[in-house]
This record gives C-alpha cells, sequence and structure tokens, in this order.
C-alpha cells in the first residue's frame, strides 16, 4: 500500500473509534462498565 491509502485508512479507523466512543457515551455504557470494574474490585479484595 502507498502512503496516502495508509494515511487515510488511519484516518478513517480514527474517526470510527470516536464515533464508536461517543455511541458508548450516548448510551450510558460506561455506568455498566463502572460498575463491573468496582464490583470486580471489591471481590479482590474480600470486601463484596
Amino acid at each position: 500500500m502507498d502512503k496516502t491509502k495508509t494515511a487515510a485508512l488511519r484516518i478513517f479507523f480514527l474517526i470510527l473509534g470516536a464515533v464508536f466512543v461517543i455511541i458508548g457515551l450516548l448510551d450510558k455504557e460506561y455506568i455498566n462498565v463502572l460498575n463491573k470494574a468496582v464490583r470486580i474490585c471489591l471481590e479482590c479484595i474480600g470486601i463484596g
């Protein structure tokens, strides 16, 4: 592949990743991730 195709592909995936992050934030998925992380941490140290 030449440099322009590689650069275009990188930009495409960067934008695609940003779109998925925004969708996750709008869907409030970070709340589920945070709850699971807290639960795992509490189980790990023996409180949960």
